[in-house]
């Protein structure tokens, strides 16, 4: 564009000259002007050059300056490494001197302390040895333990199983009674039927009923199918005190003679042992009601039959 508007001008001015201006010093002008078109182009590509190398060299220096720069701090490092080396190398010179001052004194201090250490070395390798064994005694023993604990576990189980199953069975035998005087319950490993009784026992009586036999003959049937249970009979009476003569001289007297009652008629199965069968009176003294109502007094002149496990095989257990 700078171009074009110069040879405008130039043209412009011969123009309006030519007349005055000969052909000589216009083909001088232009060719002048031709010289300096091209120097112009020279010293502009000249100037592409010197700004591209302007480029390269600072692109160079900035290369050269981060090299230098790391290598001023690999240097540092450098140096630092070399000053702990150096005082290391001091410390372990120090140290070698003081060594052969003191040579001989220290390889016996040193043998004195080795002895010492190898004895006490000896002593632990016992002590551990001894551990060892004892640690290996307690395993077996634990081992042995865990073994009885589990064979116990299992022992537990299968008894609470028979028990459920027991408690079933009375239930299932007993149910014409439930709801007149009797229930059937599993606590605490152990199963209660307890009998009110309005259900066996007239009142100051120990002379078990019809009905009540007829109860107690269903549970007879239920035992002897279940060698293998403890019974305890226990009477209970209320708070009133045995009005009655004879051999009977209060209500423990009267609660015994009503458990003994229970059993003889238990004993009419002969599949039912003996040997299984406890009897006991506890008196008024075992209530579940209160005695201040008759209704709490009705459910306290009871019998209770208690089933619960014989206990040998666990017991064995326990001992070992």
């Amino acid at each position: 564009m700078k171009k074009t508007s110069i040879k405008i001008g130039l043209a412009v001015l011969l123009y309006s000259q030519v007349s005055c201006v000969s052909m000589g010093v216009y083909k001088d002008l232009e060719s002048k002007y031709n010289d300096l078109l091209s120097e112009r182009e020279q010293l502009y590509t000249q100037n592409q050059e010197l700004d591209t190398k302007s480029n390269q060299l600072e692109n160079d220096y900035n290369g050269l300056r981060s090299k230098f720069e790391t290598l001023v701090e690999q240097e540092q490092q450098q140096r630092m490494e070399y000053d702990a080396v150096k005082s290391n190398m001091q410390h372990l010179e120090e140290s070698y001197r003081a060594l052969q001052e003191n040579s001989s004194q220290a390889m016996a201090t040193n043998a004195k302390r080795n002895r010492e250490l190898l004895q006490s070395l000896e002593d632990k390798k016992r002590n551990l040895l001894a551990e060892q064994q004892k640690l290996h005694r307690l395993k077996k023993e634990l081992d042995g333990k865990a073994n009885r604990i589990q064979e116990l576990e299992k022992a537990i189980a299968t008894k609470d199983a028979a028990m459920h199953q027991l408690k079933n069975a009375i239930s299932k035998a007993l149910l014409d009674y439930q709801g007149k005087g009797l229930t059937v319950e599993q606590r605490d490993g152990k199963i209660y039927v307890s009998m009110e009784n309005k259900l066996l026992f007239s009142s100051g009586s120990w002379v078990v009923g019809p009905e009540g036999k007829q109860a107690i003959g269903k549970l007879a049937s239920v035992l002897a199918e279940n060698p293998d249970i403890a019974v305890l009979i226990e009477g209970h009476t209320d708070n009133v005190p045995y009005g009655g003569n004879g051999s009977i001289q209060n209500n423990w007297d009267l609660s015994v003679k009503r458990a003994t009652s229970v059993v003889q008629i238990l004993q009419q199965n002969k599949a039912v042992l003996a040997s299984n069968i406890t009897a006991a009176g506890r008196g008024e003294f075992a209530p579940v009601a209160s005695n201040e109502s008759e209704s709490g007094k009705a459910k306290n002149r009871r019998i209770e039959v208690i089933l619960e496990p014989k206990l040998d095989e666990i017991n064995q257990l326990l001992n070992q």
